[in-house]
């Protein structure tokens, strides 16, 4: 199965506290929890079958360029951000605690 990751739209749905999008009729989301400037990114749940095909990726994406947009620091609890944190250098400056 092919996905094109620019078709998909990310929800912030704020009530549940997540980035969500919807692929052939699944979830994959990336929950937070957000305190004053800061937000904490919890869990990123891609579902059984989509894995690898780089949708946790752009959640994780979305997420950290959502939190720079609105001058958030980020604190990375989730192992899936965290490790995206490692190769995308752009976003380190936004995360809490950062000493160049």
């Amino acid at each position: 199965m092919s996905i094109n990751l620019d078709a998909l739209a990310i929800r912030n749905n704020e009530a549940e506290k997540r980035f969500e999008v919807e692929v052939n009729g699944r979830l994959a989301l990336l929950e937070y929890i957000r305190a004053g400037q800061n937000i904490t990114y919890t869990h990123t749940e891609v579902p059984v079958g989509l894995e690898g095909m780089g949708i946790g990726a752009k959640l994780a994406r979305h997420a950290l360029e959502f939190a720079r947009d609105n001058d958030l620091k980020v604190i990375p609890i989730c192992p899936f951000v965290t490790n995206y944190l490692r190769t995308h250098p752009e976003f380190h400056p936004i995360v809490f605690g950062y000493k160049k």
